[in-house]
């Protein structure tokens, strides 16, 4: 009797044990049940669309739309759409599916969320700063992409070729009022 009580205790723990694992991997399930996945469309440099729903990508801040930066000949060029068409062209050469863990909602209601093209794939926002065509945002990354954007700027990538002004500079200038193209200028040349 004694010999099948510890039979029986020993079924009872593997039972026990596989249902708290099963608990702690529906737990895992449920946590990712408001992952966004599938074929993204791009919206601008740093905000993606996935079945309907916009994602701004977590972290960073891209050129707005209208946005001109100073190449390395000083001349103006569309940054904003420079940002567009690099991520576009990167969806494009690799066709997988985005994967987006929501992190947050923003002032428009738009999904934040840190994004990679697969599963696992490349994180999309460190690729986006890691080739200048984004910024690391610490105010809200915490540093996460500044090694990233340090290697685009000592390369010379991207905006960092010429001058630019900060993202949310440039926006924080047209809200005041100020024109597009005079918020775009940087008097302060960052080569």
């Amino acid at each position: 009797y004694l010999k099948g009580g510890k039979i029986n205790v020993k079924i009872e723990i593997n039972r026990i044990f596989g249902l708290v694992l099963a608990m702690a991997s529906l737990s895992a399930l449920a946590a990712r049940a408001d992952d966004l996945i599938g074929q993204a469309s791009v919206i601008d440099g740093d905000t993606i669309e996935i079945h309907g729903t916009r994602i701004r990508l977590w972290g960073i801040d891209a050129p707005e739309s209208g946005q001109l930066c100073r190449n390395d000949d000083s001349n103006l060029y569309q940054c904003g759409r420079a940002s567009a068409t690099a991520l576009a062209g990167l969806l494009w050469a690799i066709k997988r599916p985005m994967h987006c863990s929501p992190v947050d909602r923003d002032q428009y209601g738009r999904t934040v969320a840190a994004c990679s093209l697969g599963t696992p794939g490349p994180d999309i926002g460190h690729w986006l700063v890691a080739n200048g065509h984004a910024l690391d945002w610490p105010k809200y990354s915490k540093g996460k992409y500044e090694d990233a954007q340090r290697g685009a700027e000592k390369a010379g990538r991207g905006i960092w070729t010429g001058s630019f002004v900060e993202p949310w500079q440039y926006r924080a200038c047209v809200k005041a009022g100020g024109r597009p193209a005079a918020c775009s200028d940087d008097a302060n040349d960052r080569r």
